[in-house]
């Protein structure tokens, strides 16, 4: 373990940057800067259950090596010793990489998935997994984020007894605790910047193809990408350097000029469902009055009825999911369940997997025309059509767009779903835009996001126009029972 001094070097609140500059001057050794995380895991994830697993034989290892570097005055770049967690759905070798579930316990990954070689190339130390919604949330449609059969719950740190919200709950849990500085998620549909909102800190779900999706146990290759879950902006931006297959960030030679709010043109979505909670709005016309007062100019958008929308992506995401999730199964080595018969079979016999909720998504998969079928083409064209129509609409005339992310975390329980979450993810999850969800302040101690949206391909001005949004917004208060 690291040594009080080593301790006492490490701020709870710290940024990549603050980061690199103690172990730059010495304050801390990246090994010393592993422990101080892993401590922090011993003493607070028991009330979280944001972590699933722990490589520390390897991170050790890997801090070691970034120590050694940096004493012959060689440094990989800023996430050089750098500890970083992945959601348990990402390959990575030396963790179970289960997507939550039980039927793949035992049977490791055997190799890394693109975006964790990023990672590792850049020095990042990956010292552990995170806790997750089952299955990304797709197992089926009666479930409760955060829960997973390997793990159990993960709890909101603001107050346990309510919900992270998913898929990406441990790694959104554990940045919010300081459990690690950052860490990664994946998204399919909210959630990056769901979990992210409801724990008070900062998803980035990048543009679609930008960040290589090999070694992710899937839903669907049409949606589901990776990003970072961070504490700041400038930390999503250094992260999304190392994630992306776009050289030009991974190089680092990425503009940074600053995009200027002054003149700055933002769609101003007030969702339908925000018409009789007050407090919620607030937050959303507080953000438009601070872009106002620098210069900004802002215009009502609208998104028309979500329902058919949603119904068409679910069932376009069902086909993709019913074909995509055995033919990974069939790829990893391991004696796991690889068909949705087996799948099935493996719940029923399990006594934990369906002691809470169902697996009708299974089910449904199982008999799914799957992806690729004539009735697969027709759902994916159809959502995919209405998804850049919303889209469309939001930013006609404007450089980005914003809305409220998420409401106050919700009470967790099971058995029945959720209806709390806000469906403000969708257009660009589907379409493949970029979105960022910033932290905005707090309802009765609760942590409520906004979520800024931008076209393909303009990750770097988002991240930009975000970071500036950033620092008009009140300081993150971090929850106070994990300082």
């Amino acid at each position: 373990m690291a040594s009080d001094a080593q301790h006492d070097a490490v701020p709870t609140l710290h940024t990549i940057e603050e980061l690199a500059a103690l172990l730059a001057a010495g304050t801390v050794s990246a090994l010393g800067l592993l422990e101080h995380y892993l401590d922090r895991i011993v003493r607070f994830d028991p009330a979280l259950g944001a972590i699933l697993a722990l490589d520390e034989t390897g991170a050790r290892a890997a801090a070691q090596a970034a120590d050694d570097r940096r004493a012959r005055g060689l440094v990989l770049g800023r996430l050089d010793g750098i500890p970083v967690l992945v959601k348990d759905n990402i390959e990575a070798i030396g963790l179970p990489g289960t997507a939550g579930s039980r039927a793949l316990l035992g049977s490791p990954p055997v190799r890394d998935a693109g975006l964790v070689t990023r990672l590792r190339a850049a020095g990042a130390v990956i010292f552990g997994s995170t806790n997750l919604s089952e299955w990304a949330n797709f197992r089926t449609t009666s479930g409760t984020s955060g829960w997973s059969g390997v793990r159990g719950q993960a709890n909101n740190p603001y107050d346990v007894g309510r919900n992270p919200s998913g898929s990406s709950s441990g790694s959104a849990v554990a940045v919010a605790a300081a459990l690690s500085p950052v860490a990664i998620g994946t998204e399919t549909d909210g959630s990056i910047v769901s979990p992210a909102g409801l724990c008070g800190v900062v998803g980035f779900k990048p543009s679609r193809g930008t960040v290589p999706g090999d070694g992710i146990v899937p839903i669907s290759s049409a949606q589901d990408i990776a990003g970072p879950i961070t504490r700041s902006v400038a930390d999503a931006r250094t992260l999304y350097e190392v994630l992306s297959d776009r050289p030009i960030y991974v190089t680092s030679r990425i503009d940074r000029a600053p995009v200027e709010l002054d003149g700055l043109r933002v769609a101003v979505w007030t969702p339908d469902e925000l018409a009789d909670e007050p407090a919620v709005r607030a937050v959303l016309d507080q953000v438009a009055d601070l872009l106002r007062a620098q210069g900004s100019r802002t215009f009502a958008r609208s998104v028309a009825q979500t329902g058919p929308f949603e119904a068409a992506e679910f069932d376009a995401l069902l086909c993709e999911f019913a074909t995509q999730l055995p033919a990974y199964l069939r790829s990893r080595p391991g004696r796991h369940p690889r068909t949705w018969p087996e799948l099935l079979a493996f719940d029923r016999a399990d006594p934990v997997e369906l002691s809470l909720f169902g697996d009708e998504n299974f089910a449904l998969a199982a008999v799914s025309a799957g992806a690729g079928s004539p009735e697969h083409l027709r759902l994916r064209a159809e959502a995919d059509e209405q998804a850049a129509r919303a889209m469309a609409g939001l930013l006609d005339g404007c450089d980005v767009a914003v809305t409220v992310m998420n409401r106050p975390a919700w009470h967790t329980a099971y058995g029945h779903g959720e209806d709390w979450h806000l469906p403000t993810s969708s257009p660009a999850a589907v379409s493949g835009c970029p979105s960022l969800s910033l932290p905005a302040g707090l309802i009765d101690g609760l942590p409520v996001g906004v979520l800024l949206m931008a076209r393909v391909g303009e990750d770097a001005r988002l991240l930009s126009i975000g970071q500036q949004l950033e620092a008009l917004l009140p300081p993150r208060t971090p929850p106070a029972d994990f300082r």
